[in-house]
């Protein structure tokens, strides 16, 4: 991978822990506990705890996606596997890289 191509990939690692960062701070203040006696017009506290359980599995999705964001971004210079396939070695196309910058798999082994 050239140069220019792995420094735009850790300016957009940045970006996106930056992103998740903010997003989870969001997130966690929306599962705050919903009172017994709480409804907003035609939104009963029953469809509030399903909005707020669908809060949670974003929660954890965004912590799962920080954790390994914030393991690659050291690795990306060192880990002469970035950016080649897992499953059968083939080069990674940089503007998959660029949408998902964790992802381990050419499109063919991922599908």
């Amino acid at each position: 991978m050239k140069t220019s191509e792995v420094q735009q990939i850790k300016e957009k690692v940045v970006e996106q822990i930056a992103f998740l960062k903010n997003e989870i701070t969001l997130l966690q203040e929306k599962i705050e506990p919903i009172s017994p006696d709480c409804s907003l017009g035609d939104l009963t506290r029953f469809e509030m705890m399903h909005e707020q359980e669908i809060f949670l599995r974003s929660l954890e999705s965004a912590h799962q996606r920080l954790a390994k964001l914030q393991h690659l971004l050291p690795t990306i210079d060192t880990n002469a596997n970035y950016g080649f396939c897992a499953e059968c070695g083939d080069k990674i196309p940089f503007q998959r890289l660029l949408l998902l910058l964790e992802t381990r798999y050419c499109i063919h082994c991922a599908s």
